[in-house]
């Protein structure tokens, strides 16, 4: 399975370009969504995001903080996680279909399907979902 490219909301290269995302200082989480959330371009806020998947099996709702995003490169210039978010499933599976880039005052950034079949994704009890933005990165500005 090959997770999809993360997407931006209509709203994300603006929040960008006016510092209201300060890419690299800011706080962020990423948290699991379920089939049926109604995350899309047209998101804007994580309170606004429906179906996140429940706090149980070694997931927490709200997710997990990622703090500032790393920048690296110059004339092309790569967004990453400066450590992957991993959850451990325990007790039962974690299964999700999308995962959420947010900033901790809520704004939402980005957003990816874990499986670009799209497909859900499930941890069993014992395993672990990564996401690995170091392989891919989150985004690319060049």
């Amino acid at each position: 399975m090959a997770a999809g490219t993360w997407s931006f909301t209509n709203t994300t290269r603006t929040k960008i370009l006016n510092g209201q995302f300060d890419i690299d200082s800011d706080t962020y989480k990423v948290a699991l969504f379920l089939s049926t959330s109604n995350i899309a371009a047209t998101s804007t806020t994580y309170a606004g995001l429906t179906n996140e998947v429940a706090s149980a099996n070694g997931y927490t709702t709200g997710g997990i903080t990622v703090s500032a995003l790393v920048l690296s490169g110059t004339t092309s210039v790569t967004a990453k996680f400066g450590t992957n978010p991993v959850w451990t499933a325990s007790g039962g599976s974690i299964t999700a279909r999308f995962a959420v880039l947010y900033e901790s005052g809520g704004d939402v950034v980005c957003y990816c399907l874990l499986d670009s079949s799209p497909a859900d994704v499930t941890a069993t009890s014992g395993n672990t979902l990564t996401i690995d933005s170091i392989t891919n990165p989150i985004f690319t500005l060049a």
